[in-house]
C-alpha cells in the first residue's frame, strides 16, 4: 500500500494559502475553518508517515494518538485546542446563538488560527524530516 503522508502534507501546506488568501479576502470564517484543516491534515500526515491510520477532526486527540515516541511541544494541544473549536461554529449559522458565521469572526480570530496552523504544521513538518 502506498504511504500518503506527502499528498496530505501537501494538501495542508495549500491549504495554510487558502486561509491566508480567506482572510485578505475578508472571510474570516473560512480562514478559520482552513487553519483547523491545516493542523488536522497535517497531523494526519504525520500518522501516515509513522505507519498508523487515524479517523476524526479533533486535533487535540489526532496528537494525543500519536505515538509516545513522539515529543509534542505543550504548546500544541492549547493551539490545537483553540483551533478545534472553530471546526463546526465558523462553518454553521446554527454554531452561535445567532448571527451567521462570518458575523462572529474578525482579523483577531483568523490571525490566531493560522498562526496555531501554521506551528502545528511546523511541528509536523520537522517530524517528517
Amino acid at each position: 500500500m502506498t504511504n500518503r503522508a506527502r499528498d496530505w502534507l501537501t494538501q495542508a501546506e495549500r491549504d495554510l494559502k487558502l486561509a491566508s488568501d480567506s482572510q485578505r479576502s475578508g472571510y474570516h470564517e473560512w480562514a478559520c475553518f482552513a487553519a483547523h484543516q491545516v493542523a488536522e491534515k497535517a497531523v494526519k500526515a504525520l500518522h501516515l508517515r509513522l505507519g498508523q491510520e487515524v479517523w476524526g477532526h479533533v486535533i487535540v486527540d489526532l496528537l494525543t494518538a500519536l505515538p509516545g515516541t513522539t515529543s509534542i511541544p505543550s504548546n500544541l494541544k492549547e493551539e490545537a485546542s483553540y483551533l478545534d473549536n472553530l471546526y463546526i461554529p465558523s462553518r454553521y449559522p446554527n454554531g452561535h446563538a445567532a448571527g451567521a458565521p462570518f458575523e462572529h469572526y474578525t482579523r483577531l480570530q483568523s490571525d490566531q488560527a493560522i498562526t496555531y496552523a501554521s506551528e502545528i504544521l511546523e511541528f509536523v513538518r520537522s517530524q517528517m524530516a
